[in-house]
């Protein structure tokens, strides 16, 4: 993996994290006043969780675009941008929207994407795959957690 390539990745990833940061408010009174599972881990886990989630995104990303080219490549560009993209969405859709079962929605087309990389990462470089497995493990465990909060919340 190449210095320029990691740098190029984690801003990406970077600003993804910073723009969900930005639009996510955990102490909302709309968030608040959501039924939440008893089993939602403690606001400090998510923080806890996504940081190095997303030191893992962007090793993952350099060392496919380090070992790709041409058409495979630019593939892997663009489904990586749709992520990244697809990421931030759902933090817009559900904190800054109010909208969860949009979000819910957005969130099925993330755990889509996530597959797709996964299965390019996994051509180019196993360890990219491997390095990729967890956000795709955390981000189908929001799922859950998103789609039960809408079905808590469903005649509210």
């Amino acid at each position: 993996m190449r210095l320029p390539t990691l740098a190029r990745t984690a801003a990406a990833v970077t600003v993804t994290a910073t723009a969900g940061a930005t639009v996510t408010d955990a102490s909302s009174r709309w968030y608040q006043r959501l039924r939440k599972p008893t089993w939602q881990p403690p606001p400090v886990a998510f923080p806890l969780a996504w940081t190095p989630l997303y030191a893992l995104i962007a090793v993952a990303g350099a060392r496919v675009l380090d070992r790709t080219s041409g058409t495979d490549r630019a593939a892997f560009t663009r489904a990586y941008g749709l992520n990244l993209a697809l990421n931030f969405g759902w933090s817009a859709l559900f904190f800054k929207a109010h909208r969860p079962t949009i979000a819910l929605a957005e969130i099925a087309a993330l755990n889509a994407s996530n597959l797709v990389l996964l299965r390019r990462a996994a051509r180019a470089d196993r360890v990219a795959a491997v390095a990729l497995a967890p956000y795709a493990a955390w981000t189908l465990f929001a799922t859950a957690l998103n789609g039960t909060i809408v079905r808590l919340n469903t005649n509210r």
